[in-house]
């Protein structure tokens, strides 16, 4: 991840006393936006960018509190960005069904070049479809949001070994499920 950051970033974001709050919420911004928005994306929230933003716009009155410079900045970031897909998911079950989509009405034979173009046909929330709630959230605050077992163990409120375990299973888990489909288009 640090490759990536901008030296400047990297230099607001190593000590945050005395940083103009401004200053320091531009360099958390262009540092993290993506990844919130990939974690969220592969949550499944269905707009994750007005998540994203709601999630900056929670961590900005938080900003003088700060510490812990880049990781304490993420880790925080992360911690909120997973309490609002948990209360995504609690409005999710509050609302009514909605009608399913049933594909024997849907004339359109190949997906649509939006689709294509967007990369819309599956991606890393079609493979996470398939695991446990825990497996999902290991895997998507893991590898998409690319955070250390620490900072999940305290997002999930489980021990560091309980998140390894996770991550383990989830990967084997999601291996097996890519092997049967694999196997299941070459029958």
């Amino acid at each position: 991840m640090l490759d990536t950051l901008a030296e400047e970033d990297i230099e607001i974001l190593a000590d945050t006393a005395g940083t103009d709050p401004a200053v320091l919420f531009g360099a958390v911004y262009r540092s993290f936006s993506g990844a919130v928005l990939g974690y969220l994306r592969a949550r499944g929230v269905d707009d994750p960018e007005a998540v994203t933003q709601d999630v900056f716009l929670a961590f900005f009155p938080k900003i003088g509190e700060l510490t812990g410079g880049l990781q304490g900045a993420k880790s925080l970031l992360f911690s909120i960005a997973h309490a609002r897909m948990v209360d995504y998911y609690r409005r999710l079950e509050r609302r009514p069904d909605f009608t399913p989509y049933d594909p024997l009405q849907d004339g359109r034979s190949t997906a649509s070049a939006e689709d294509h173009a967007l990369g819309h046909d599956g991606g890393a929330a079609a493979l996470l479809d398939g695991l446990a709630d825990d497996h999902r959230e290991v895997l998507a605050l893991r590898v998409v949001a690319d955070l250390s077992i620490e900072q999940v163990a305290g997002i999930m409120g489980k021990s560091q070994g309980a998140i390894k375990q996770l991550q383990r299973r989830a990967l084997q888990n999601l291996k097996d499920q890519t092997l049967r489909r694999n196997q299941a288009h070459h029958e």
